[in-house]
Parts: C-alpha cells; structure tokens; sequence
C-alpha cells in the first residue's frame, strides 16, 4: 500500500494517477470536506484526517509500505507564518513520527528549493547550500527549512527518509488553479500584460512526480534531491504562451522599483477582497533572486531528465482548454 497526503494537489493527483497507472494500491489522506475534485474516477482508498492529528495519521499509516507527504501550506502573502508553521512543520514532524511508529518502508518528503538558503547571483545553488530555517526571505522558506530539519531529526532516529525540492511547478492537470497556473493562463489571452524582468526557474509538475517515485526506488536515505527545470525569464513564458495559443499582443516592461510600490498596494487588495495573491513583494523577490538551481546530483543518482519547458507550456494549455 501507498500513501499519498496532499493528494488533491497538483503534485499529488498526478502522482496518484501514475502510481495507479502502475497497478499500485493508493490510499489518500484527505481532509473533511476537502475538494477532491481532482481524484473523481480515481480507484483509491479514501482515509479522511489532518496532518496535525496524530491518530488520524497512525490510520493512514496503517500497512503502508512507501509514503509521499505533498500536503502543505504556500503562501506568498506575509502574515500567514503561524498557518504555515503549523502544517509545514509541525505537521511535517507528526507524520515523520507517525510513518516511523508504523515501520513504513520509505517517506518521500516533498520539501522545496526555497528551503535552500537564498544565494546571491553567480553561484550555483544545488545539494550542499545549507537549509535556512532564518531566511530572511520569508515565511515560506523558513518553515519549509524547519520541516525538511524535522524529517531529517527523524531519519537520525532510525526513519528511512528521502527529500525532494522541486522548483516552480507548472503543468496539466491543475485542477486548483495554481499562481503559475493561472498566470500562463493569462499569458495566453488577448490582453496587454505587465512584466518585471525577472526569472525563475519552472518544472513540468510530471517531472517532478517522476523524480519522488526515483526517490523512493533509488534515493539515499537521508539526501535531498533538487527537482529542478530551466531558469527562464517572465517574458519568456508569456512570449511562448502567446506563440502557442496564436496571439500577440505587447506587454509593459516595469522597473523592480515601481512594482515594489505597486506590490504593497496589491497585497491590501488581496487581502480586502480575499483574493487568490498573484503579485506580492515576496513573489517580486523571488523572480529578482538568484534562480540558478542544479539537478545534476538527481540525474546522477536517480536517473532524473526533465522535459523541455515549452512542452510544458503548451500541455498546460491544451489541458485548459480541455476543461
């Protein structure tokens, strides 16, 4: 039996989908009442829980042989630390503790590259930048640092443990609609866009499915492995939606200072009309930050080749347009 938590997720029910296209028994951790919309017609065993109550997690765990924890909490908007500490650490610990009280086989953590200390332009950032849990960056950083120290606190008490930092995920079956999701959404229509000239670095989310199920075949006990794509720049996407999708229309440039003015204004309104944020002063950061990430270490371990990023873009959109 796999578990799966964070199933509903974009990771996740791609995951699920693989793992069941292999004749593997799936069983999902969902919430009360969570949309689960993305596993309808799914053949898995449903177990409705928290990852911040233990005894729902001792169910789950219950004749698990591989687990992959995928749930957590992202947010780019400041103010949400306490939630994200909650579920991205705390939460991380019990089902570590949890996985290790059932004797599961393997935990596959789907930590994050912005657990890695942000380094400055120029320097490579792979496996041996150490964790930040003190980033200055932000809460999200901070607390998916803490969580991926907890797993690996667990693993030096005796848990057969690996972790997997994907970079920016994007790709089909994005039921949800992510911030990147949309965003290359938006990218495809007939509209005149606002950009900053920033970069980051994108992987398709089959990639990254791909590379946690290497993981739990083929990764060292202990490791983290970066899942990363290509670095490329914000108008990159949006100049190769819009060559996809058969449009073009120009898009504005806009200088970092003025769109950090321009962020501190939209992170009100997201937080007034209760609004999915897109453009905050952390996202503005991130794209303005060294993006520069290498899977070297998980081709060379685990056999891990993502797809070229235009495949991406272009699966996205025929997905969309298939809803």
């Amino acid at each position: 039996m796999i578990l799966v938590t964070g199933a509903t997720g974009h990771v996740g029910n791609v995951l699920v989908r693989e793992l069941l296209s292999r004749a593997e028994r799936v069983r999902v951790l969902v919430l009360p009442g969570e949309n689960a919309v993305s596993l309808e017609g799914l053949d898995v065993e449903r177990v409705e829980g928290n990852v911040l109550d233990p005894p729902s997690l001792d169910r789950a765990m219950e004749g698990v042989g591989v687990a992959y924890h995928l749930a957590g909490v992202i947010s780019i908007l400041p103010g949400d630390e306490e939630n994200m500490r909650r579920v991205n650490v705390d939460g991380v610990s019990y089902v570590a503790r949890a996985a290790s009280r059932a004797g599961v086989g393997r935990l596959i953590y789907a930590s994050s590259v912005h657990a890695f200390r942000r380094m400055p332009h120029g320097v490579t950032i792979d496996e041996s930048v150490p964790f930040a849990p003190d980033s200055p960056a932000g809460a999200y950083d901070r607390t998916k640092a803490e969580g991926t120290l907890a797993v690996l606190n667990e693993v030096a008490q005796g848990l057969d443990a690996v972790i997997a930092c994907p970079s920016g995920i994007i790709g089909p079956y994005d039921y949800l609609k992510s911030e990147m999701g949309q965003t290359i959404l938006d990218f495809s229509r007939k509209k005149i866009h606002l950009l900053v000239d920033g970069a980051y670095d994108f992987v398709d989310v089959r990639d990254v499915v791909a590379g946690l199920m290497l993981a739990a075949e083929k990764g060292r006990t202990g490791q983290a492995y970066i899942l990363s794509g290509a670095q490329v720049k914000m108008g990159q996407i949006r100049s190769t939606a819009q060559e996809i999708a058969g449009v073009h229309f120009p898009a504005i440039t806009v200088p970092f200072w003025l769109a950090g003015l321009a962020a501190g204004l939209a992170e009100r309104f997201y937080r007034l009309t209760q609004t999915t944020p897109r453009f905050t002063s952390y996202a503005l950061q991130t794209v303005r930050d060294n993006s520069v990430f290498s899977h070297a270490k998980a081709r060379r371990e685990l056999g891990y080749h993502p797809r070229p990023l235009r495949e991406s873009i272009a699966d996205t959109l025929a997905w969309w347009r298939a809803q």
